[in-house]
């Protein structure tokens, strides 16, 4: 069977979004005629830790460790923040904004290219290169961000010649804190630069949208489209939770602060005030990181005794909680390139086979997504008057027992599938 090594930054024990799309392609490798290794961090700044992810680690495969040198600690002393830096530096509390903090993301930007694990690249690779001489592989892959598993990559490509196929999960330059990384012309030029090698250097560069797959087409010599998707075995269940009896809208992930969507929480307060019942039964849910704006525009609007926050959970506790909620809501990036953004939750959402409540740009990837499987309904990040109505009607789905909703589509985006088409790519380009 031929052997691929995979360089990932993040993997179990470290929990958050980052690990799922290839601990599950991992997961179904060998089924398609494929022994996968794991090159990874053995310190990573990871969101949050969840063993229970260990799992789905196949039985038998080999993963390499390696130590990350990361700026975080300095940064954390500077901001005053505790614990892990959260995704786009998503934070629970206030942290102090100076001129210290300003120049502590200025050095992130322009001093660690193309991001904080920078110091990673030469040590991988020179770790990658050792192995290879007695463990030798077929194709390496490379996913990002970090974008620097893309560099690491770069290097053992060149060094030992194998077939490389790149994954971004996310984009380089054009991603939303892009421009808050205060770079110099010489650092955006440096970024762009190394991007566009990545991208003309792999033999095949995989995509999570549509918008990204636009984007990158003119670069790559190969590129394809692979989603992310759901995985059907964390939702099963011997017997599946109840449905909440209360009208609970439920968000699961990080909320940054250009995740909050302060129109949303006004629509629902209005309703609130126009329903009586509906207050009564209102449960917002947040499961994760959500940033303290979030926290603010929940209390200013009185919604404090309808919210809970839940923080992280274990992965197979998340299914459970998604199966069990009313509604499920999906608060997109309020950023330029939203229209990209087709995040692995969404399909998660999709496989729980409740309504999606989502917050984003009309005639996105998203949007197309939910009108082509009718798994939910989008909203235009201001829109406040939509957003009543559509609130109102979901609540009468709501009562009625969610008579009309029937979505379909979703299985050509199991974990299962989406692995066959990633070692489809792998089998034409070793």
């Amino acid at each position: 069977m031929p052997k691929v090594l995979i360089i990932t930054y993040y993997w179990p024990p470290a929990g958050g979004s980052g690990v799922q799309r290839w601990l599950k392609f991992v997961k179904y490798f060998r089924d398609f005629g494929w022994e996968p290794v794991v090159f990874t961090a053995a310190n990573p700044e990871a969101p949050a830790y969840d063993d229970s992810l260990l799992k789905d680690v196949p039985a038998g495969v080999e993963i390499i460790r390696s130590n990350v040198v990361e700026p975080y600690s300095i940064y954390r002393k500077v901001v005053g923040a505790k614990g892990t830096i959260g995704v786009g530096f998503t934070s629970a509390k206030p942290v102090k904004r100076s001129y210290l903090s300003d120049f502590a993301v200025w050095v992130r930007g322009n001093l660690f290219i193309p991001d904080a694990r920078a110091l990673w690249i030469r040590p991988a690779a020179n770790q990658i290169a050792k192995y290879l001489k007695d463990n030798p592989v077929d194709a390496i892959i490379s996913t990002g961000p970090p974008h620097t598993t893309h560099l690491i990559a770069l290097r053992v490509k060149r060094k030992a010649g194998l077939p490389w196929l790149a994954d971004f999960r996310d984009p380089w330059t054009s991603i939303d804190y892009y421009k808050d990384l205060k770079l110099t012309r010489f650092a955006d030029r440096l970024h762009h630069r190394l991007e566009r090698k990545v991208l003309a250097t792999a033999n095949a560069t995989v995509v999570v949208s549509s918008q990204m797959l636009d984007e990158y087409r003119a670069l790559s010599p190969r590129i394809e489209l692979v989603e992310n998707g759901f995985d059907t075995d964390d939702y099963s269940h011997d017997s599946e939770p109840a449905l909440d009896a209360d009208f609970s809208i439920c968000h699961v992930g990080s909320i940054t602060p250009n995740r909050n969507c302060p129109a949303l929480w006004k629509a629902i307060s209005i309703y609130a005030s126009q329903n009586a019942e509906f207050k009564q039964r209102l449960r917002i849910r947040l499961v994760g990181s959500v940033d303290q704006s979030v926290i603010e525009s929940l209390n200013s609007l009185g919604l404090t005794n309808n919210v809970d926050l839940v923080g992280y959970l274990p992965h197979k506790q998340v299914a459970a909680i998604q199966l069990q909620s009313q509604i499920l809501l999906l608060l997109v990036n309020n950023s330029p390139n939203a229209k990209g953004i087709l995040t692995g939750k969404i399909f998660e959402y999709m496989a729980a086979k409740r309504p999606i409540l989502a917050v984003g740009p009309k005639g996105g990837d998203i949007d197309n997504l939910l009108s082509e499987t009718s798994a939910g309904v989008l909203f235009d990040f201001d829109d406040t008057n939509e957003m009543i109505a559509g609130i109102a009607k979901l609540w009468t789905d709501y009562k009625g027992g969610w008579q009309h909703f029937n979505p379909s589509g979703a299985d050509r985006y199991s974990r299962r599938n989406l692995t066959q088409r990633i070692a489809n790519i792998l089998n034409d380009i070793k």
